[in-house]
């Protein structure tokens, strides 16, 4: 599995780096995908993850790099999407902050389950919610510092297509992200964990 995982990254972050529409927007894109590499590769033999948290970890990561290649208000097939239900916008960036609150929920679940951080399960959903809710709030934080540090360059980067609600919205569905991951993959995280 390591070396399909390795082998579906890095094909991934290679098509990504091909004339991607926006030089300065695919390095923003992709730069949390490679420090999440880096970090998975440096703890891989002293905390070994979940099969099915590296496996969330390579979905979220190919989702940045596909938003970096084509910038996250011009994906293709989510260009279909809106064409195809009369939406306003590309709404691929909804996809990217649904799986910001998604895949980090499950990560920290294992990883407060393993250090034996929280062990009262519904403090530690709540926590876990807190915390996805928090990362998503301060990646928005980071968003709005790139935009004021970088003037117009940003623009793609930021994705909101004129909508001006684009923030909360971006928070609201990390916020779903997290609820949905737990709702869904507790059980089945349970089993990988106690194996």
């Amino acid at each position: 599995m390591k070396y399909l995982w390795l082998l579906i990254f890095i094909t991934i972050f290679i098509w990504s780096g091909i004339n991607p529409k926006d030089q300065f927007t695919w390095a923003l894109e992709v730069f949390p995908a490679i420090l999440g590499f880096l970090i998975l590769a440096y703890t891989y033999k002293s905390f070994r993850l979940t099969p099915l948290t590296y496996t969330l970890i390579l979905i979220h990561s190919v989702i940045l790099m596909v938003g970096g290649h084509y910038t996250y208000a011009e994906v293709p097939l989510f260009d279909t999407i809106k064409e195809l239900l009369n939406q306003s916008r590309n709404n691929y960036d909804k996809v990217g902050h649904f799986a910001q609150g998604f895949i980090p929920a499950i990560i920290a679940r294992e990883i407060l389950i393993r250090k034996n951080i929280i062990t009262f399960p519904k403090w530690r959903n709540f926590f876990i919610i807190c915390f996805c809710l928090a990362f998503s709030a301060f990646y928005e934080l980071i968003e709005w510092w790139v935009a004021l540090l970088s003037g117009t360059d940003a623009t793609a980067f930021l994705g909101t297509q004129g909508y001006i609600w684009d923030t909360q919205s971006d928070m609201g569905f990390a916020l779903l992200g997290s609820f949905v991951a737990l709702l869904t993959l507790s059980k089945y995280h349970d089993k990988q964990l106690y194996k």
